[in-house]
């Protein structure tokens, strides 16, 4: 690790196969917390090349301990988090609203290193159950259309990482592989990016595989639709600017989609939208998110997805689903 530390200084980049090695060592234990950490910090002084991305995200899907869902045609919707807007659980809210659609989704998420609540945090907070068990996962994806991954699970690789990214707090290359990595190799991707430059990797690794994609990059800095500006899409075979026009819908501002500032916050704030009783702005945002998710599989328009997704979360759909995991779990 010396060598290749001092090699990063100096600026030079790593090929595919030397990045996929490092994180194959890290994952057996074989560099100490201080050289983790100063690894990783390296990539907060400069960008990551799509090589380097490449090699990091085939070291961790080799790694994993992977799920069979390949009977369903799945979803995941997971944002790379790191954008410091501190919304509250949007990707995991529109989860279980693309859930009460019919759609199968494989939500891949952890606990929050860079936010006070990641979805991790809020599933755990209302009863679900966090396991890397195969029956319960193929229970779950078969009787709520759902199944919550939690990463640390399934990658054992992420073991050794974890408590380092915890006490650094802020964003690093894992959260550009978190969304790239998910266990079950969903058929589909939405997938909010924190950067434009990060969606331009991600189109780029994406186009190379067999997977439906969608990538987000909200304009004004969010992972995700957040209805306050225009957003970036890029997917397999198109690239546009999404507008809040498109959904009928005016601009939003920012303090209208705050998380909490607690997990118990969050949780409060995701039960109350998931119940019907969120504010518009809340129901919108997430309705937007979902619904793109919902037009990405069933290759449908941006306003029928988002009309399905209302329908999902005002029927009680998405809460129904939320119930069935939380009597799974028990």
């Amino acid at each position: 690790m010396k060598t290749t530390l001092n090699r990063l200084i100096n600026h030079e980049i790593l090929t595919k196969e030397e990045a996929k090695s490092i994180l194959v060592n890290i994952s057996t234990a074989q560099y100490n917390s201080s050289q983790i950490a100063s690894f990783l910090t390296v990539y907060m002084m400069r960008s990551i090349t799509i090589e380097e991305l490449a090699g990091f995200r085939e070291a961790l899907l080799e790694l994993c301990i992977p799920v069979d869902f390949s009977q369903y045609n799945t979803i995941d919707l997971c944002g790379t988090g790191g954008d410091g807007k501190n919304t509250f659980n949007i990707s995991t809210l529109a989860s279980f609203v693309t859930a009460g659609a019919g759609i199968k989704v494989a939500k891949h998420g952890n606990y929050g290193v860079s936010s006070i609540s990641g979805s991790s945090n809020v599933m755990e907070s209302l009863g679900i159950k966090l396991s890397s068990d195969n029956d319960f996962v193929q229970k779950s994806m078969d009787k709520a259309n759902i199944a919550i991954l939690h990463a640390p699970l399934f990658h054992p690789a992420m073991k050794n990482v974890g408590p380092i990214r915890k006490e650094l707090g802020v964003k690093t290359f894992f959260n550009m592989l978190g969304p790239m990595v998910n266990p079950s190799f969903p058929k589909n991707q939405l997938v909010g990016v924190f950067s434009l430059e990060l969606a331009r990797m991600y189109s780029y690794l994406y186009q190379n595989t067999n997977t439906n994609f969608c990538i987000l990059h909200g304009l004004d800095g969010f992972d995700e639709i957040s209805l306050t500006d225009e957003t970036k899409i890029i997917s397999k075979n198109n690239e546009f600017i999404l507008k809040p026009e498109n959904f009928n819908l005016k601009k939003q501002e920012l303090h209208q989609i705050k998380g909490g500032e607690t997990i118990e916050e969050s949780a409060t704030i995701f039960y109350n939208v998931i119940s019907g009783k969120g504010t518009n702005e809340q129901n919108n945002v997430v309705c937007a998110n979902a619904g793109m998710a919902i037009a990405t599989v069933e290759n449908l328009s941006i306003l029928e997805g988002f009309e399905k997704a209302k329908e999902s979360l005002l029927s009680g759909k998405a809460l129904e689903k939320l119930k069935i995991l939380q009597d799974l779990s028990k």
